[in-house]
C-alpha cells in the first residue's frame, strides 16, 4: 500500500479515536439538550469549524513552534504519546480525561453565555484538546508539506463525521443506546494507547539515533 495512504489512515483513526465523535455526543446533548434545534445547529457548526482552525494552526505552525521554544522532535513524540496514551488509558477505564474534557468550571460558565459553549468548552479542550493537537503535531512535523496537507484532511474528515454526529445526536443515542457507546469509547481507548505508545517508541529510537 501507498506510504502517503497509510499516513492518511493511520492518521485518521488517530484523530477519530481521540476525538470520538460518537462518545462526545451525549457531552454536546447534555449541554446543549435544552435549546431550540437552530440554536443547537448553530453552536454545533461554530465548536466544529474553531477546532479544525485551532489544530490546522498548530499543525502548519508545528515546526515554527519548535524552533522558538527549543523543542526536538523525539522530545515532542514522547511527551505527547504520553499524553495520548493517558488519554486512551483513561477512555479504556471508561472515565473522562482530566486533559481532554471539561471541568466543572468550564460547564458552568458555558451557561452564563449559550453561543460561548461553542468555544469553550466544546471546541477546547472537548474537540482540540492537547491530545489532540499533540496528534497533529506529531504526524506532521517530519514530513513535510503532503504530511502536513494529509494530517489536516484527515482532521478535516473527522470534523465533518463529528459534525454530523452532534447534529443527529439523539437519533444516534436512541439507536445505539448508552451501553453501545461505552463500548465504542473503550474501543477507541485502547486504539489510542497503541498510538500514543508508537509516539513515545519512534521519540525514544529518535533520541537514541540522535544522541
Amino acid at each position: 500500500m501507498d506510504e502517503a495512504a497509510v499516513h492518511f489512515g493511520t492518521v485518521l483513526m488517530a484523530f477519530f479515536a481521540i476525538m470520538n465523535p460518537i462518545a462526545n455526543t451525549p457531552v454536546f446533548l447534555g449541554l446543549a439538550s435544552d435549546l431550540p434545534g437552530g440554536v443547537r445547529a448553530r453552536i454545533a457548526m461554530r465548536a466544529v469549524f474553531l477546532a479544525f482552525v485551532i489544530v490546522s494552526v498548530f499543525t502548519l505552525t508545528g515546526n515554527l513552534i519548535f524552533s522558538l521554544f527549543g523543542i526536538t522532535l523525539p522530545a515532542f513524540r514522547i511527551a505527547g504519546g504520553v499524553l495520548v496514551a493517558l488519554v486512551g488509558y483513561h477512555m479504556l477505564q471508561g472515565e473522562s480525561s482530566r486533559v481532554h474534557h471539561p471541568s466543572d468550571a468550564d460547564r458552568a460558565a458555558s451557561q452564563s453565555d449559550v453561543m460561548d459553549m461553542a468555544v469553550s468548552p466544546l471546541a477546547m479542550p472537548i474537540l482540540a484538546g492537547p491530545g489532540t493537537i499533540a496528534t497533529a503535531m506529531s504526524f506532521a512535523a517530519d514530513g513535510g508539506t503532503s504530511a502536513v496537507l494529509r494530517v489536516i484532511g484527515a482532521f478535516a474528515v473527522v470534523c465533518l463525521a463529528t459534525l454530523a454526529s452532534f447534529l443527529g445526536g439523539r437519533w444516534l443515542i436512541g439507536v445505539l443506546g448508552q451501553n453501545a457507546i461505552k463500548v465504542v469509547t473503550r474501543l477507541m481507548g485502547l486504539i489510542l494507547a497503541v498510538v500514543g505508545v508508537q509516539m513515545m517508541i519512534e521519540g525514544i529510537r529518535g533520541a537514541v539515533a540522535g544522541g
